[in-house]
C-alpha cells in the first residue's frame, strides 16, 4: 500500500475547491494548524457538515493541528451567504443552546482524534464598538466589500437588501482567523465553497496587520445527487446528526438508498476508506450492482461514525 500525501488524497477524495496556494503540494511541506468553522444557526448540525467535519479528519492524519470553532458570535449576526433574504434573529439563549449541541457532536466525530474546540463568542463578546471599528473596521474597504457576489446579489437590482448586521459578518469571520493566528499559530482555514470570500477576509486582515501570509482551502458544496440540493440545514428534507431530529434508523436507511452513480463519490467523502480498498468495493459492487454492496458499506460506516457501533448494528439488523 503506497500512503498518498495530503495534497493527493485531498485530490482523490474530491475535497478541493477553490484555494489561496498556488501549488496544492505545498500541503506537503509544512504542518500547519488550521481552523474551521461550524455555524450555530440549528440545534444540529447536517450531513452537509459531516462533510466538512471529514474534509479535516484528513488534515488530522497527515499531522496537522485542528481547531474546531463553534460560531457563537456569528451565529448571533446570522450568515448572509447563500440566502436572498435576512435571516431571522434569534435569541442568544438558542444560540447557546445551539452551540452546546454543536459542540457535543463534534466531539462525538472527532473523539478519536487531537483537536482544540473554541467558541467565538469568548473573544468577540468583550469587544466594545469602537474597539471593533478601529482594530478591525478600518482595515476593510467598502469597494472591495461590495463587490462579493453574495453582497452584490443582495443589494443589486431586485435584491432585499442588507441590513449592517448582516454586512458586518465577514469582518467577524476576518476576525476570528486573526485571534486564532495571534493565539495558536493557525494559518490555514478550511471552509466551504460558499465562505470563500468570508474566508479571504481574515487573509487580508492578517496580512495588513501581521504582514504574514495566510491560506484558505474550500471544499466543494456536497449535492445530494437524487434532488440537486445541497445537503444545508435549510433544505427540506435535512438529515440530521442528531438522532432527535434523523432516527439512526432512518440515518441509515438514508445511506443505504443512495443512486449507484453517486455512491462511490459519498464513500471517498464520508468515510475514510484507504484507495485500494475502495477499488476493490466498487469492483464488487460494479458486478453486482443488484447486491448493493457500496451502499451497505456507506450505510454502516458513516453510521457507526455519528452514532456508534451499537446503533449501526442496529439498523443493519432491522434492514436485512
Amino acid at each position: 500500500m503506497t500512503k498518498m500525501t495530503l495534497s493527493e488524497e485531498l485530490t482523490w477524495r474530491g475535497f478541493i475547491n477553490q484555494t489561496t496556494f498556488k501549488d496544492i503540494k505545498e500541503l506537503d511541506k509544512e504542518k500547519r494548524t488550521f481552523y474551521h468553522g461550524f455555524d450555530a444557526s440549528a440545534d444540529s448540525q447536517t450531513i452537509g457538515n459531516l462533510a466538512a467535519m471529514m474534509f479535516d479528519k484528513v488534515f488530522i492524519r497527515h499531522g496537522y493541528k485542528a481547531i474546531l470553532l463553534a460560531g457563537g458570535a456569528t451565529s448571533l449576526i446570522g450568515d448572509p451567504g447563500g440566502k436572498d433574504i435576512e435571516r431571522p434573529m434569534q435569541s442568544e439563549d438558542t444560540i447557546l443552546h445551539n452551540v452546546a449541541m454543536a459542540e457535543k457532536q463534534l466531539k462525538q466525530i472527532f473523539r478519536e482524534d487531537t483537536f482544540t474546540l473554541v467558541n467565538n463568542l469568548d473573544w468577540i463578546k468583550s469587544m466594545s464598538t469602537i474597539e471593533f471599528l478601529r482594530d478591525v473596521g478600518k482595515y476593510f474597504g467598502m469597494s472591495t466589500l461590495v463587490q462579493r457576489d453574495y453582497i452584490q446579489k443582495r443589494i443589486g437590482d431586485g435584491g432585499s437588501g442588507m441590513s449592517y448586521t448582516e454586512f458586518s459578518y465577514t469582518l467577524l469571520q476576518g476576525y476570528d482567523f486573526l485571534h486564532l493566528y495571534r493565539k495558536y499559530g493557525c494559518t490555514l482555514q478550511l471552509a466551504g465553497s460558499d465562505q470563500w470570500g468570508n474566508s479571504l477576509s481574515g487573509v487580508d486582515l492578517i496580512r495588513k496587520i501581521e504582514g504574514q501570509e495566510t491560506h484558505v482551502i474550500t471544499l466543494p458544496l456536497i449535492i445530494n445527487k437524487a434532488t440537486g440540493k445541497k445537503f444545508g440545514k435549510s433544505e427540506e428534507g435535512a438529515i440530521w446528526l442528531d438522532s432527535e431530529k434523523t432516527s439512526s434508523y432512518k440515518f441509515y436507511q438514508f445511506w443505504l438508498n443512495v443512486d449507484d452513480e453517486g455512491v462511490g463519490d459519498y464513500i471517498k467523502i464520508y468515510t475514510l476508506i484507504a484507495p485500494e480498498e475502495f477499488d476493490t468495493l466498487m469492483q464488487e459492487f460494479q458486478a453486482n450492482p443488484s447486491d448493493r454492496s457500496a451502499q451497505k458499506y456507506l450505510a454502516y460506516e458513516v453510521t457507526k461514525l455519528v452514532h456508534g457501533e451499537e446503533s449501526a448494528q442496529s439498523a443493519k439488523n432491522v434492514t436485512a
